[in-house]
């Protein structure tokens, strides 16, 4: 079960939502924002193919040289890349011969029959008992956008009609909890603080122990954003989930890891140590209105295994968008 579920669970969507002219305009307005949130991407992308193909009649070795150049370059990652170019081989040696104009469209083919293959929705954790709040724990370091990813996520359920209670367990910034209460208040949740400096498991307990109280339908703690690498703040995560199920045995049910597009292989390294020291199975990918480095999402996915959730492509509230696999790599091939 995912956060997605939700959406579908407890309490009906507001009377104006749901409806085909509703669902239309807001795929329409989805469409257009992801569309300027990737410009940066696919304009490099497309102009480094143009020049790929020039003057070439076939797709040869010398091109998915180039190929593989352009996909390293954008961040989608040595593996992921190595990938993408054995399938490309493969389907030109089954198809013989292969116009090199028909590069980008093989090119999209691949990617999304990657991410359709690394699929691990089916796999994700345990759904909440009858009555229970759904209890995500958001990680990732500090800069990424995780308070900002919080706010835009509660102001989705509230606007589809859920009581959403967030936990400000980032308590070594008092900016973090005044930021997270700016958000809380624009989206209509209720959120639980306590003094800077506070025991952040302390918070994530009262959140929970509130939550229930109020038969809240999802509950989104926000953590600390030191670095990744200190063992101390993974000690730290792991003690919240401890505390948190206390109240509630199954939670968290879902650790959502907030990276930022923009880094490139920082994003890489921040997913291999978070994925390795804490139980993440989702992940969100902020700020790729500001990058060129879009191709990260595909990298990600791939290496790790772990379903890209949502993705940031603007600061506006609704400008966290759902992952979808087909609609990401259109926007990024520009269709």
């Amino acid at each position: 079960m995912a956060l997605f579920d939700i959406f579908k669970k407890k309490s009906a969507p507001p009377a104006t939502a749901g409806t085909p002219a509703a669902d239309s305009a807001t795929q329409k307005e989805e469409k257009k924002a992801l569309d300027a949130g990737l410009e940066k991407t696919r304009q490099g992308l497309f102009s480094r193919l143009t020049r790929a193909v020039a003057g070439r009649s076939k797709i040869d070795d010398e091109m998915l040289d180039e190929l593989e150049e352009i996909l390293i370059s954008s961040d989608v990652g040595v593996d992921t890349t190595v990938s993408i170019i054995r399938r490309i081989e493969d389907r030109v040696a089954r198809d013989k011969y292969m116009n090199a104009a028909e590069l980008q469209g093989i090119l999209r083919e691949e990617i999304a029959a990657l991410l359709e293959e690394n699929d691990t929705s089916g796999e994700f954790g345990t759904a909440p008992d009858e009555g229970e709040p759904y209890v995500l724990m958001v990680v990732g370091v500090n800069g990424v956008g995780k308070t900002t990813t919080i706010g835009k996520l509660a102001a989705k359920l509230t606007r589809a009609g859920k009581k959403v209670y967030i936990g400000a367990a980032d308590t070594f910034r008092a900016a973090a909890i005044d930021q997270l209460q700016v958000w809380a208040d624009r989206a209509g949740a209720t959120m639980i603080r306590q003094q800077m400096g506070s025991d952040p498991a302390s918070v994530a307990y009262d959140t929970l122990r509130s939550a229930v109280a109020n038969d809240a339908d999802v509950v989104l703690i926000d953590t600390a954003g030191r670095l990744h690498n200190k063992v101390g703040l993974m000690n730290e995560l792991t003690k919240i989930r401890n505390v948190m199920a206390k109240v509630i045995p199954s939670a968290p049910h879902e650790v959502m890891l907030v990276l930022d597009g923009s880094t490139g292989q920082n994003a890489f390294e921040q997913a291999a140590q978070f994925t390795a020291a804490t139980k993440v199975n989702s992940l969100a990918i902020t700020k790729l209105d500001g990058t060129a480095k879009g191709g990260v999402v595909v990298g990600i996915s791939d290496r790790f295994r772990v379903p890209v959730r949502w993705i940031g492509v603007g600061e506006g509230i609704d400008d966290l968008q759902t992952f979808d696999r087909r609609t990401f790599v259109n926007a990024l091939f520009g269709e």
